[in-house]
């Protein structure tokens, strides 16, 4: 299996990608941004002194209790950073002999026009938390020779969807996913260009998001690099009882280990660093892998 994308091709099986969750807003529910493109341009770098393999950079928070910001604003957040962005992590120190470096840049927006103006200065990944609706995305991400992250969903995003039910949540993701790669391929992206992420707590009740993650491996056999995006999610919360999301770090961890052995490759985080040294012991202690484990370079 590989993943195609702007400028390189990364071939699987290897140790899992680290995506560093960046939010160039004031709004995220982890309480990590600043509409502060200075800001985030050092905390890019710094991601990849700690481990990433991916920057994952959104303007917008996905929270359903906010109000959507307008595209000029979505796109006056990002342009900065992304003109910055190379130069910035050019002078970072990757944390391992093995990591993704320079890093793949990836774009979290779900809307088209914002997604044609972000990759039309840089972006090797196509973040579309929007669920690939219509084609458009595909189009723009097949243009531009990026990769597309289709998210599993139900309805339009920035709407809450608590009411949503499944009689089998596994099938039915299936379903979408065999229809959406059918609609990013006709649309002119290569299939080798498409990453598959389950969307957990995205029109999902607690039960939805730990049986998905129970039955990843049928979504890994689909043949197409699957992302889990657990990071400090609610879930996490409901199952310890935490409500500061910025203490779920230790559920991240054994999310993310039960991904990686049900056959995530892609993990998008919050804490880099601990999530790097995860998938390093994972390494490890899973012998029969045809890599070798992973050593810090510094």
């Amino acid at each position: 299996m590989i993943l195609k994308t702007r400028a390189r091709t990364i071939q699987f099986p290897r140790r899992p990608l680290i995506m560093g969750i960046l939010n160039i807003n004031d709004d995220s529910f982890s309480g990590d941004g600043k509409v502060d493109s200075r800001w985030a341009l050092e905390r890019a770098a710094e991601m990849v002194g700690e481990g990433a393999d991916v920057i994952d950079v959104g303007a917008e928070s996905a929270r359903t209790n906010r109000e959507a910001i307008s595209e000029s604003e979505e796109v006056n957040r990002l342009r900065p950073f992304l003109e910055g962005f190379q130069e910035a992590v050019s002078r970072a120190t990757p944390a391992t002999a093995d990591q993704v470096f320079p890093p793949l840049l990836s774009i979290n927006t779900w809307r088209p026009q914002v997604a044609m103006g972000a990759l039309s200065v840089a972006g090797d990944i196509l973040n579309d938390m929007g669920g690939l609706p219509t084609p458009e995305n595909a189009i723009t991400a097949s243009e531009h020779g990026a990769a597309l992250l289709i998210m599993h969903t139900v309805g339009a995003p920035k709407v809450a969807h608590t009411h949503v039910g499944y009689r089998d949540v596994v099938a039915e993701m299936q379903t979408f996913f065999e229809d959406r790669i059918r609609i990013a391929i006709d649309a002119g992206l290569d299939a080798n260009s498409i990453i598959l992420d389950p969307g957990i707590d995205f029109a999902k009740q607690r039960n939805d998001n730990l049986r998905v993650m129970r039955e990843l491996a049928t979504i890994a056999g689909m043949r197409h690099p699957v992302l889990m995006p657990v990071s400090r999610k609610t879930v996490i919360g409901d199952v310890l009882k935490i409500s500061d999301a910025r203490e779920r770090d230790a559920g991240t961890i054994a999310c993310l280990v039960s991904g990686a052995l049900r056959g995530a490759a892609i993990f998008r985080v919050h804490n880099v660093a601990a999530a790097l040294r995860a998938t390093m012991t994972l390494d490890c202690i899973k012998a029969d892998l045809n890599f070798p484990p992973t050593t810090p370079s510094r």
